[in-house]
């Protein structure tokens, strides 16, 4: 059995006991530890203090590098030290012997900001205040040129800072100005000395926009208008060739022509097919004598020969032969339309006064009221005997002057009458013609029923109002008489 082991040396081992030996810490061993562990580390741990002003070995202050250093510049309180920060942050690279005189320094990009401007109006104060002072005249007039230089420098700072405007916007401005003195002066000018350019003399050219169309051919446009006009003279059938016709009278081939309006307004046809078959009627009574009783089937056999050259699809023989009530058999109207067409030597370049409605149309900017009035004043020439005599272009020019004139649309202008090919005396008469017609009392009742209708606003009735109330400024009984005499025998 060991032997039991003493109290005292099992108290070495523990940290807790008291009566332990030499190496228990006591009050005095930790005091005197406290008191010696400064002493060795001194170097390391010390005391928080205040920054104080860094001296030289001789006493004197010395000089830093002011970049983000205020340590020597007195310390007031604790905002104005962080103002100071903030100051030398922004001022960027400046000495302490310039912060202290305030003197005024060479502005460039680098050092160009608030702080700078206020330490130059401070100077500029000063300066004030000085010449303000008495004294010899070279200090007053360095002080005058030193507050102008001074002056001068804070404007060409401010002009830096501030955003310059752009050139190209003062240049318009400047433009816009003199253009409007110079419209001004010129408008003077002209309505004193009289000298002032009318707009109806200035002809304004409408084929320039339409050269990226190709559908419109403006590169040829005046060539095939040209070539129409010379056209229209070889196409025009004899304007008195009921005389050699016994068995017809003018009044018979109105009643035609109207009838024939109704077929034209059944089938839905073009515009273009209506003119064209009047023609082909008119230019082959004009070379053959034509019976009363053939004269219906002269007018199915043109239209059905229109209708083959201008539609896309024509109706079928049949079709005319049923709205003829069956008078015809098919056979005969293939047999006409034989016959005319070697009479007329298959010569169907009839220029169609649509197409002249059309050109004009364009100087008209395209107005649908001035277009649908002119088709129901051009369609009067096909009913009316007295228009065979004249060309399809004066035609459609004299249509388009009158429903401008009904519409109050303006005078005929120099570009109308460019587009044309008309002026206002060389259309007169057709124009005097078109008004007597609408004057008289209605003859042809599909003509008129066609166009009374919404469709075509009211055309026939519109035109009628307005010839009842202003016929008398352009008809004269000398106009009327040879028609009445007409129709007298009749």
């Amino acid at each position: 059995m060991p032997p039991a082991r003493n109290l005292r040396t099992r108290g070495t081992m523990n940290e807790n006991d008291e009566n332990g030996p030499s190496t228990r810490l006591t009050r005095a061993k930790a005091a005197a530890l406290t008191t010696d562990a400064p002493a060795a580390n001194g170097a390391l741990k010390k005391p928080l203090q205040t920054k104080k002003a860094a001296t030289g070995t001789n006493g004197t202050q010395r000089k830093r590098a002011a970049l983000g250093d205020v340590s020597n510049v007195g310390k007031a309180d604790n905002g104005e030290t962080k103002d100071a920060k903030k100051a030398t942050s922004k001022t960027g690279l400046t000495s302490k012997a310039t912060m202290q005189s305030g003197g005024v320094q060479k502005l460039s990009r680098s050092n160009l900001s608030r702080t700078a401007l206020g330490a130059k109006d401070n100077n500029v104060k000063k300066s004030a205040t000085e010449a303000k002072r008495p004294g010899s005249g070279s200090g007053m007039g360095s002080a005058m040129k030193r507050t102008s230089s001074q002056k001068s420098l804070q404007e060409k700072t401010i002009q830096q800072e501030e955003p310059p405007r752009k050139k190209v916007d003062i240049e318009k401005v400047v433009e816009k100005q003199t253009e409007a003195v110079s419209v001004k002066e010129n408008v003077k000018a002209g309505t004193q000395t009289g000298e002032l350019e009318k707009p109806q003399d200035f002809v304004a050219d409408l084929d320039t926009e339409d050269l990226d169309d190709p559908l419109m051919a403006a590169e040829y446009v005046v060539e095939i208008f040209d070539y129409l006009r010379e056209l229209e003279m070889e196409t025009l059938p004899n304007p008195d060739y009921i005389d050699h016709q016994p068995d017809l009278e003018w009044k018979m081939r109105g009643i035609l022509v109207d009838w024939l309006i109704e077929v034209h307004t059944r089938f839905r046809l073009l515009p273009e097919t209506l003119f064209l078959a009047v023609n082909i009627i008119d230019r082959f009574l004009s070379a053959e004598v034509v019976a009363l009783d053939r004269l219906q089937l002269v007018g199915v056999a043109a239209m059905f020969i229109a209708s083959k050259y201008e539609e896309v699809l024509s109706p079928h023989v049949a079709n005319f032969s049923h709205v003829a009530d069956e008078t015809f058999s098919d056979k005969e109207i293939l047999d006409a339309e034989r016959h005319i067409l070697a009479t007329l030597e298959y010569n169907m370049s009839y220029p169609n006064p649509m197409n002249f409605l059309r050109r004009i149309s364009k100087a008209d900017n395209y107005d649908i009221q001035t277009r649908t009035l002119g088709k129901y004043l051009m369609e009067i020439s096909l009913l009316d005997h007295r228009f065979l005599g004249y060309p399809q272009s004066q035609i459609g020019a004299a249509a388009m002057y009158l429903a401008r004139l009904i519409l109050d649309r303006g005078p005929w202008d120099a570009t109308l009458a460019h587009y044309a090919g008309y002026t206002e005396e060389e259309i007169d008469e057709v124009f005097r013609l078109m008004v007597d017609y609408l004057h008289r009392p209605v003859c042809h009742e599909a003509f008129f029923k066609k166009y009374a209708s919404k469709k075509f606003l009211k055309a026939s009735i519109m035109t009628r109002q307005w010839a009842k109330k202003y016929h008398h400024l352009y008809i004269d009984s000398a106009l009327t008489e040879p028609y009445n005499s007409i129709k007298d025998n009749e």
